[in-house]
């Protein structure tokens, strides 16, 4: 995180990045056909009219009333829409349509939020606050309106399609026995010597910006292992469905089974049956199952899958030895090397709606070989998510990530096709409950 004022014309880029990052939630909501803000897709989650005021109330209050310490027009929608994350012990939300606002009040708040937030930042830069003139502030509302991006995709896929404008032509699934013709040898392993994996950034590092979860930057001894070359498909778990995985208690620990057992959870939740075939719910169709697309499972179903084939979901360091180390002892700033990302690398960076085939992106090859560590689907890991030494809470948002150091959530890497590029970084972390199905999340083994 930059401790040093900025030069304007960085302050420039940011502030056209964030512009950048509006249009992308922008797009999102304008897929929504009239009433679907009043829907809630996910029974965990708020209405979707929560997000619409979410994203802007966020800034506003890092911002306006934050870091401006400007008065606000609206102290009730600064409050309503400031914080939403999945409620715990289960108790779901279940409040009527009617306690919200109508949208196009919510959406009149939204404009003034985002005028007056631009006036402010219009200043001179020796005349703006710290926190701005570092760039800090400017990267946090940037990279959390990307990350509602992803968090909207979420959403929006579970909404019934005719809630949905259809977004162009998608990519189709493949037939059922494709997965067997694409030429890959998915089960193969890539031996990864023993070595050191840099988790973490060091902090003060010039203009990179971290989450406060990123520092500091510490160094992992990993063991010699193997990983998977290529991450699960949705062929091979279909397997380790037909062979009985999901009664086998053994497969399960003891709260995963009582969790897949109370839930009814018989299959991925993105997969529907119909009559003898399985389909698979893209974002705007249902089609038959793609084999050679990643599977997207929650981490319990994860490590049913790792324990059936006898083998275990990688620790952080050892995916991130796996996906940065190379031969020479060096390691990379991205599994291919230095070059930024692009669309040959991984499906990233909202290019697609929904997953490609395994292998589709060879470019985004690490140094030993393992493909699709970058896009196309979050990968779990066996690590939970915790501070790394010489943590320190963002001051400004101290919940960020120590709320979530609970032992209840596993440390995710890589990113989805929802993803946006700046999060691609080598110290960026994502984190789930296991029982969360609704991601876009993979996986692959490792066996020691």
């Amino acid at each position: 995180m930059a401790t040093a004022k900025m030069l304007p014309e960085s302050l420039s880029l940011l502030q056209t990045r964030l512009a950048e990052a509006r249009r992308e939630t922008d797009g999102m909501f304008a897929l929504l056909r009239e009433g679907a803000l009043d829907e809630r897709p996910i029974p965990e989650r708020h209405r979707l009219i929560f997000y619409l005021g979410h994203v802007e109330a966020f800034d506003w209050n890092l911002f306006g009333s934050g870091a401006f310490e400007l008065p606000s027009f609206h102290p009730e929608f600064d409050k309503l829409f400031a914080f939403g994350i999945d409620p715990m012990d289960g108790q779901l939300p279940n409040e009527p349509t009617s306690a919200w606002p109508k949208p196009e009040e919510v959406r009149k708040y939204n404009a003034r939020v985002r005028e007056k937030i631009d006036a402010a930042l219009s200043a001179p830069s020796e005349k703006l606050p710290r926190l701005i003139a570092d760039g800090t502030l400017l990267n946090v509302a940037i990279e959390h309106r990307l990350m509602h991006a992803e968090t909207l995709a979420y959403l929006f896929h579970q909404l019934a399609y005719e809630k949905k404008k259809l977004a162009g032509i998608e990519l189709r699934g493949k037939s059922e026995d494709s997965a067997r013709t694409n030429g890959l040898a998915l089960q193969r392993m890539s031996g990864i010597p023993a070595g050191e994996a840099t988790l973490g950034m060091r902090r003060g590092n010039g203009d990179d910006f971290g989450w406060d979860n990123e520092f500091e930057e510490h160094l992992v001894q990993v063991p010699e292992f193997c990983i998977r070359a290529f991450p699960v498909t949705n062929g091979e778990y279909l397997e380790f469905m037909r062979s009985g995985g999901y009664e086998e208690k053994s497969l399960w620990s003891a709260e995963d089974w009582e969790w897949k057992t109370a839930a009814g959870i018989s299959h991925p939740h993105f997969w529907a049956k119909d009559g003898e075939r399985w389909e698979y719910s893209g974002m705007f169709a249902q089609f038959p199952l793609p084999l050679d697309w990643p599977v997207y499972v929650s981490h319990a179903e994860a490590s049913a899958f790792a324990r059936w084939m006898k083998q275990s979901l990688p620790t952080e360091a050892q995916w991130h030895r796996a996906a940065y180390g190379a031969l020479d002892g060096e390691e990379r700033q991205f599994p291919w090397g230095d070059e930024a990302p692009d669309a040959e690398r991984g499906n990233f960076d909202f290019h697609h709606w929904d997953a490609t085939p395994v292998g589709a992106h060879p470019g985004g090859r690490s140094a030993f070989g393992a493909q699709d560590l970058l896009g196309n689907g979050w990968e779990w890991t066996a690590t939970p998510f915790e501070a790394f030494p010489g943590f320190e809470a963002f001051p400004f948002y101290p919940g960020y990530s120590a709320n979530f150091f609970d032992g209840k959530h596993f440390v995710m890497k890589g990113g989805s096709s929802r993803t946006a590029a700046c999060m691609l970084r080598r110290s960026f972390r994502n984190w789930f409950q296991p029982h969360y199905p609704y991601i876009y999340s993979k996986f692959r083994t490792v066996e020691a």
